[in-house]
């Protein structure tokens, strides 16, 4: 059977102007114990040492892409996502995943037993509209962004607060022209310890999403 762990969010030291209520998504696991929509966090072992505190960030880095294809902190890709006035194409870059604490992680939910092992990973991603046109009403393009934590999903943090330092709330962007930039955040929930991260994002549609590996996480 599938089930769903959901709990409420509450103040935080790192998010100190909280939304009033969030829902933490853990995992939606089919009876055979796959995620139906990929894998999410906790569901694996805590391994490696604990990321608390950590900051993978682009630095300097060069926008050239790893061996394997996969994009490097802060580097560009191209693609279309399907917004409520049509298809848009966006550069997105991901520049940097902050991890906090569990500690902090505990403080954020209503039950401090529901972030056992887990910590908040909060990706920095910037938009660029490519056109062909204005993006008016609420933009939907962060929505395809994802962490993944040791190759397994994280889960996904309803309803954060969007004013951490650098993040913008999408609901505060109007008529996103074109050649125009903004920073969105999107917060999973990953074990403590995740030692490999990347961003993915892309589309519902697209059979392949853009990819950002951060390595060596905490």
């Amino acid at each position: 059977m599938n089930w769903e762990n959901v709990v409420l969010h509450t103040r935080t030291a790192w998010w100190r102007a909280a939304a009033p209520v969030a829902v933490l998504a853990l995992a939606l696991t089919a009876c055979d114990g796959r995620d139906a929509a990929g894998p999410a966090a906790g569901s694996g072992p805590d391994g490696g040492k604990s990321s608390a505190n950590a900051a993978v960030a682009t630095g300097g880095r060069p926008a050239e892409v790893a061996g394997d294809g996969v994009l490097k902190p802060g580097q560009s890709g191209t693609g279309p996502y399907r917004e409520e006035t049509g298809k848009t194409t966006y550069e997105v870059a991901a520049q940097k995943v902050h991890v906090g604490t569990e500690d902090e992680a505990k403080e954020m939910v209503q039950d401090p037993r529901d972030a056992r092992g887990l910590v908040a990973a909060t990706a920095y991603v910037k938009y660029t509209n490519k056109g062909p046109g204005v993006v008016k009403g609420l933009a939907r393009v962060d929505n395809g962004a994802e962490i993944y934590a040791d190759g397994r999903r994280g889960g996904l943090l309803l309803g954060t607060p969007l004013d951490l330092p650098g993040c913008e709330d999408p609901i505060d962007i109007d008529d996103w022209k074109v050649d125009e930039s903004h920073v969105i955040c999107q917060t999973y929930m990953i074990p403590k310890g995740s030692r490999a991260l990347e961003v993915h994002w892309g589309d519902e549609s697209a059979a392949d999403p853009l990819v950002w590996k951060f390595d060596d996480a905490g």
